[in-house]
C-alpha cells in the first residue's frame, strides 16, 4: 500500500517546515541546511523541486546523497519511535519531520547534524 503522503508534492509541505522553525525564531535557511545534510540537494535543486511539484517519493528516491548519518536520527515523532519504522520511505520522510522538530525545539545545528556522533 502507497501511503497518500508519498504522491504529496515536497512544495506543499515545505513551508509548513519553515512556519515551524520561523514560529521557533529558527529560519528558512537552517531548514535548508537540514534538508540538504539529509538529502544531498544542492540548493538549485531544492528550488527547483518546489518549483516543479516534485512528490515526497520522488523527492527521497532521487536525492542525490542521502547521508549515511541519518540513521543516528532517533527518537519519537508523531507518536512513533523514528527507528522503528518498517517502511523505509516512510522512515526517510519521518528523519526529516524530527530534524525539523528539533530545530523547532532550539537544538544546536550541529547536533541536529549529528557532527558530534
Amino acid at each position: 500500500m502507497t501511503h497518500r503522503v508519498f504522491r504529496m508534492s515536497f512544495a506543499s509541505v515545505y513551508p509548513h517546515y519553515v512556519a515551524k522553525a520561523e514560529k521557533k525564531g529558527r529560519t528558512k535557511a537552517e531548514v535548508d541546511e537540514i534538508i540538504r545534510w539529509l538529502t544531498g540537494y544542492s540548493d538549485a535543486q531544492l528550488a527547483a523541486i518546489l518549483e516543479d511539484g516534485t512528490n515526497f517519493e520522488d523527492f527521497y528516491t532521487k536525492a542525490p546523497a542521502m547521508n549515511p548519518n541519518r540513521t543516528a536520527i532517533t527518537g519519537v515523532i508523531c507518536g512513533i519511535r523514528v527507528e522503528e519504522i518498517e517502511d523505509p520511505l516512510m522512515r526517510e520522510l519521518r528523519y526529516l519531520d524530527k530534524l525539523i522538530d528539533e530545530l523547532a525545539k532550539g537544538r544546536k545545528m550541529d547536533k541536529i547534524l549529528r557532527a558530534a556522533e
